[in-house]
C-alpha cells in the first residue's frame, strides 16, 4: 500500500534517455545499488496497475470485505478529496487576517482591479494603500496607464476574487486561495497516478498541505503561487497523457496463443499515437503559467524535453529497435506543435484586455515612435506588445537593487533567508518578558520537512541514475525546472518565494523516499527484489519498522507546522515565544 515502486518493479522503463534494457555498464553500477528489474508482464511495464491494500488491513480494522472493496473504489477521489478539504480549511482560516496590503500585495491587487474594470493597469498614487483598507469605494481607479512588468493572467485571476468580494484584502487573496487549495487536490491525484498508490498519492497531498511556504503564498495576492498551479496542472496532463500513449501502444501489440502481450518492432516503430488531447491541454496550462510569470517558460522547455524521453522509453518497451530515430519520425513534430504553439497562442490570448484598448501602456508604440520600423506590416498591436516585452525583459535583467530579504538559490533548500511580508510589535503585552507582543507573516517553508528533502532529492537523483525510475527523473525535472534557471540570474534581486513554482515536487520527492522507508509491499515480486522467501518474517519486520519511522517524520512535519503557524497567520504572540521560532540568525 505503501511502496514507492508497485510490486515488481513495473513502470521502470526510465522514460528518459538513459535506456530500457540493462547493458553492460549499466551491470557494473550494480555497486553503487542499481537492481536489475525482475522479470514484469510486458502489459504491466506499459500501463501499470494501481495497489490494492492487502486484506490483512482490513481484518485489522474488523472492516467486512464487501464494505472493504467499496471503501477502495471510493478511496481514488474520496481520500484526495478530504485531505483537499482540511488544506482549504487552513486556508481559508481569517483569510482576511492581517487586514493590511502586505509585500507585493500592494502592487499585483491594485493592477488587478484595474485590469477587470478597465482591461488594463493604472498608475496608482503613492501612499493609497490606507485609503484602500479604509474605504475602497472612495479610491477611483487610475485611467493613466501603469508601467507593469509582469504578464496579465495572475493579476485577471486575483481580480476575479475582487469581481466577487470587492477590493478587500479577502477580495484579492480569495482566489489565490482557491487555486492553493486545489493544488493540494491535483497533487494527491498526480502522486496516486505516478506511485500507483492512492496512500502514497495522499501523502504527497498531506505534505503540501502543511507547507508553509505554499500555505503562506495561498494566503497572500502575489503571482507565485499562480505560476505553481499551472505547473502543477500541465505535469499532471502529461502524466496522464503518458499512461493514455503507453496503454494505446499496449493495446495495438500482439498477443501470442497463450493470451500473453508480446513486444513488436514494426508496431512499435511505426504506429501513430494520434491526438493526444492532454499533451495540448498541458500547452495551455503552460502558456497560462508564463503568461502569469516568464519563469514558466523555462517548465515549457524542461516538460517538453521531458515527454519527449517518455515517448522514446514507450516506444523502447513496446520493442522498438531504434526508438530514438522512432519518435523523431512520428511523435517529435506532434509533440512540438501541440505544446509550444498552443502555449505561444494563450500567452497572446491572455493579453486581450490590453490588446483592446488604446491606453494601455506603450499600446500605441507602433503608431508613434515605431512607425518607421520596418516590420511595418505587421499588426500594429502586435509590434507594441514586442516593444514592450522588450522593455520589461531589460527592467527584469537589469534588477540588481538590493533587498533586504534577497537571497541566493543556492540557500533555498535550507531556507537560509525567508521573507518577511508583515511584522507589527504591540506593546503592553503582560505574557512576554520584554512587555512587547509580536505579529508576522514570513514566508518560509515548514523547515522539516523542507530539510528532509534534502535528502529526498538525493535518495530521487540515485533512483534516477541506477533504477532507471522514470518517476524519479520526472520529480528531478520539475525541481530542476523550476529551481535552475534561477542560478543564471544570480546578479538579479531574487527572493525565496520563488522556489515555491517547484514545493509539490519537493513533496513527491519526499514521498517516495518515505514510501521507500516502508518499503515494498507484502507480495512475491516485491519480494523477489529484496530476496526474501513468502514466508520470511524479515520482510513484515522490516516494514513495520519502516512504517514507524516514516510515520514519525510525518508527525514531525506535521508538528513543526502547528508550530510555525502563528509566523505563518500573522498572529500575535510574546516576543518571546517569536524569538524561539528564529532557529537561525538569517530569519531576523
Amino acid at each position: 500500500m505503501t511502496s514507492t515502486a508497485p510490486e515488481t518493479q513495473r513502470g521502470q522503463d526510465a522514460g528518459d534517455p538513459l535506456g530500457e534494457q540493462p547493458t553492460s555498464w549499466q551491470r557494473r553500477l550494480r555497486r553503487f545499488g542499481h537492481v536489475p528489474r525482475p522479470e514484469t508482464p510486458l502489459r504491466d511495464r506499459l500501463d501499470p496497475p494501481y495497489n490494492r491494500p492487502g486484506r490483512q488491513v482490513w481484518s485489522v480494522l474488523a472492516i467486512p470485505p464487501h464494505v472493504a472493496d467499496r471503501l477502495v473504489r471510493w478511496s481514488g477521489w474520496g481520500g484526495p478529496l478530504l485531505v483537499t478539504l482540511v488544506a482549504g480549511l487552513l486556508r481559508f482560516w481569517k483569510l482576511d487576517q492581517p487586514h493590511a496590503v502586505i509585500f507585493d500585495e500592494t502592487y499585483y491587487a491594485k493592477d488587478a482591479w484595474a485590469l477587470v474594470n478597465q482591461g488594463y493597469e493604472g498608475s496608482w498614487p503613492k501612499d493609497v494603500d490606507k485609503l484602500i483598507l479604509k474605504d475602497p469605494s472612495s479610491v477611483p481607479i487610475p485611467t493613466d496607464p501603469g508601467y507593469v512588468v509582469h504578464p496579465p493572467v495572475g493579476k485577471w485571476i486575483i481580480g476575479f476574487g475582487e469581481h466577487l468580494f470587492g477590493f478587500t484584502p479577502f477580495g484579492w487573496r480569495f482566489m489565490v486561495a482557491v487555486l492553493g487549495t486545489v493544488s493540494v487536490l491535483l497533487l494527491c491525484r498526480i502522486g496516486r497516478r505516478l506511485f500507483r498508490s492512492t496512500f502514497l498519492g495522499c501523502l504527497a497531498g498531506l505534505l503540501l498541505a502543511v507547507d508553509g511556504l505554499h500555505f503562506v503564498m495561498s494566503r497572500t495576492a502575489l503571482l507565485d503561487l499562480i505560476v505553481m498551479f499551472f505547473v502543477l496542472a500541465a505535469f499532471g496532463c502529461l502524466v496522464v497523457d503518458r499512461d493514455r500513449a503507453r496503454r494505446r501502444l499496449a493495446d495495438a501489440l500482439p498477443v501470442d496463443e497463450e493470451g500473453v502481450l508480446r513486444p513488436d518492432a514494426r508496431i512499435a516503430e511505426t504506429l501513430r499515437l494520434g491526438w493526444r488531447p492532454w499533451r495540448s491541454a498541458a500547452g495551455v496550462m503552460l502558456g497560462l503559467a508564463f503568461a502569469t510569470k516568464w519563469n514558466g517558460l523555462y517548465v515549457l522547455a524542461a516538460f517538453g524535453l521531458m515527454t519527449v524521453f517518455w515517448d522514446v522509453g514507450a516506444r523502447r518497451t513496446a520493442g522498438a529497435v531504434k526508438p530514438y530515430m522512432a519518435v523523431l519520425r512520428r511523435d517529435l513534430v506532434p509533440a512540438f506543435v501541440s505544446t509550444v504553439p498552443v502555449a505561444i497562442v494563450t500567452y497572446i490570448v491572455s493579453w486581450t484586455g490590453w490588446i483592446v484598448t488604446d491606453k494601455g501602456y506603450y499600446r500605441n508604440w507602433a503608431a508613434t515612435e515605431g512607425k518607421n520600423s520596418s516590420w511595418n506590416w505587421l499588426p500594429d498591436w502586435l509590434r507594441s506588445l514586442w516593444h514592450y516585452e522588450n522593455q520589461v525583459y531589460d527592467f527584469h535583467v537589469g534588477l540588481t537593487s538590493g533587498h533586504t530579504y534577497e537571497s541566493n538559490p543556492w540557500s533555498w533548500l535550507v531556507l537560509g533567508r525567508p521573507v518577511s511580508y508583515f511584522y507589527e510589535e504591540q506593546a503592553g503585552c503582560k505574557e512576554s518578558t520584554t512587555g512587547k507582543c509580536a505579529s508576522e507573516v514570513l514566508a518560509i517553508g515548514t523547515p522539516l520537512l523542507w530539510w528532509l528533502a534534502c535528502f529526498a532529492l538525493a535518495y530521487v537523483v540515485w533512483r534516477w541514475l541506477f533504477r532507471r525510475d522514470w518517476r524519479a527523473g520526472a520529480i528531478a525535472c520539475g525541481v530542476a525546472a523550476g529551481w535552475v534557471p534561477w542560478f543564471f540570474y544570480q546578479e538579479r534581486t531574487i527572493f525565496l518565494f520563488y522556489a515555491v513554482v517547484f514545493v509539490p515536487f519537493l513533496c513527491l520527492a519526499v514521498t517516495m523516499l518515505l514510501g521507500a522507508i516502508v518499503g515494498p509491499a507484502a507480495g512475491q515480486g516485491a519480494r523477489a527484489e529484496l530476496g526474501l522467501t513468502s514466508g520470511d518474517p524479515t520482510g513484515e519486520r522490516r516494514r513495520t519498522l519502516g512504517a514507524i519511522a516514516a510515520g514519525v517524520l510525518v508527525l514531525l512535519i506535521v508538528w513543526n507546522f502547528i508550530y510555525f503557524w502563528p509566523l505563518y497567520t500573522g498572529t500575535s504572540i510574546p516576543e518571546d515565544l517569536w524569538r524561539d521560532r528564529m532557529w537561525l540568525d538569517t530569519w531576523v
